[in-house]
């Protein structure tokens, strides 16, 4: 019994001395929004600086036609989602495609928003939802 004890006691020991007692240190996840344009115009932003958590593609509805938006920069058309989700795709594919429509968006422009997803090869797309 006293053998056990003393392996016991060593162990304990060693467990100690090798444990590490700091709090692990990881970088926490920030996003800053890019300096927002003029009303009416499109502001460029240079994708490969970009750090991409997820890309979300906001719809509204304003005047019978679809608004875009692509993580908050005003998009003019679904072509141009297109483009700009495709540049992305190409730096980094497996991240999320978040398509955050609006109630007033007819269901026809959400799937078209999921289909150029698709086509350009994101598998984890998702959908904004409201509570």
């Amino acid at each position: 019994m006293t053998p056990m004890i003393d392996v016991v006691f060593l162990l304990l020991i060693f467990f100690v001395w090798t444990a590490s007692f700091q709090i692990v240190e990881r970088q926490l996840p920030s996003h800053l929004d890019p300096p927002s344009a003029p009303a009416g115009t499109t502001s460029e932003v240079d994708l490969d600086q970009q750090d991409f958590d997820a890309v979300v593609v906001k719809i509204d509805w304003q005047a019978d036609a679809p608004q875009w938006r692509l993580n908050g920069a005003q998009v003019s058309s679904l072509e141009m989602v297109r483009d700009r989700l495709t540049i992305i795709a190409g730096i980094r594919q497996e991240i999320s495609v978040i398509i955050d429509p609006t109630a007033a968006v007819p269901l026809e422009h959400v799937i078209r928003a999921y289909d150029t997803g698709r086509s350009i090869g994101f598998s984890d797309i998702r959908f904004a939802t409201t509570d």
